[in-house]
């Protein structure tokens, strides 16, 4: 399989883009989805979600002070 990058992936091997996104190539051609899930209900006017693409996460925090969690209480992805 030849992927965006232009790179080679043999069949039944699976690799993380640079863009966090989890890929597998078969016969059939190459799949990818997201590794992560986004948060989807939490307080938007009090917090803000930052991703973070060392590790493929999302953190939401107060956005007058970011080192405060604030709850999630659902996620997607």
């Amino acid at each position: 399989c030849l992927d965006e990058e232009g790179k080679v992936h043999e069949f039944d091997s699976s690799w993380r883009t640079k863009d966090c996104d989890d890929c597998s190539c078969s016969r059939n051609g190459i799949g990818c989805c997201t590794s992560y899930m986004r948060p989807a209900d939490y307080d938007e006017e009090k917090c803000e979600s930052i991703f973070n693409k060392e590790t493929c996460s999302y953190e939401v925090v107060e956005k007058d002070d970011h080192s405060k969690e604030c709850p999630v209480h659902s996620w997607v992805g």
